[in-house]
């Protein structure tokens, strides 16, 4: 029995958010410079939107670029930026066709001006599109991300706007950079390691985690739809015991 034929298509997670690690050691195996493996990471984007979209997933977020990545060594980062300006300027087609609405998360300011323009263009266009929400997190971490949402919430309070002793959950939730978006119900991580490297630290409270060994430039439907598979044998119980699920 295929894979395709075990997944549950009434029981798929709303919101994938994936941690895409190994495209520079998948090179370096290959004895090719770090970009030749994000470029060949950029095909894995392609075709695990498409499964998304064909599945019925309504929510994918990537991981493309952390806070932390600008720390690599300058003709890396420059190489990216235009792997994502590229990426951006030819998918445009296929998200139009496909229904895929493009947003994103992270402090875009300290993108390049061409990526950023291309990124508001392509967001703009595909505004009104449904089938599959596509959301990139770039220049992203989730410390920054909270930093700035107290910000948000502190001058509420100094304007008079939201009480200190109000203040709840559902308020830095708002605040944050996927406000409007659901939290994940399954993060996926390639290549091996398990940590979430500043990712979304607060939206992934209750989300499954899956890690796999395989390299991002490797991962395929076969292995996204193994995780899907994993995901829904597992019982998903928010703090309660597994017999209080089970009654519902």
């Amino acid at each position: 029995m295929s894979l395709s034929a075990e997944v549950d298509l009434t029981r798929l997670p709303v919101h994938v958010a994936i941690i895409m690690d190994g495209n520079g050691r998948w090179a370096q195996n290959k004895k090719k410079p770090r970009l030749f493996g994000h470029k060949a990471g950029a095909e894995s984007v392609k075709k695990i939107v498409e499964v998304c979209r064909e599945v019925g997933i309504g929510y994918l977020t990537l991981y493309a670029f952390s806070s932390e990545n600008w720390r690599r060594p300058e003709t890396e980062v420059s190489g990216l930026m235009s792997i994502l300006k590229h990426y951006l300027q030819s998918e445009l087609s296929q998200m139009q066709k496909n229904g895929i609405r493009l947003v994103s998360i992270g402090d875009r300011e300290r993108l390049p001006k061409g990526v950023r323009d291309s990124l508001a263009a392509v967001s703009e266009a595909t505004k009104s599109n449904r089938k599959l929400t596509l959301n990139l997190a770039l220049s992203y971490g989730g410390r920054d991300e909270i930093v700035r949402a107290v910000r948000k919430i502190s001058k509420k309070c100094t304007d008079g706007i939201l009480n200190a002793d109000a203040i709840c959950a559902d308020d830095i939730s708002s605040s944050l950079d996927t406000h409007g978006l659901p939290d994940p119900d399954l993060l996926i991580r390639t290549g091996g390691e398990a940590r979430l490297s500043n990712f979304l630290l607060w939206q992934l409270s209750y989300a499954e985690i899956y890690f796999t060994k395989t390299m991002w430039p490797d991962f395929r439907k076969e292995v996204f739809l193994q995780a899907i598979v994993d995901f829904q044998q597992r019982q998903r119980r928010f703090g309660q015991t597994g017999e209080q699920v089970k009654q519902g």
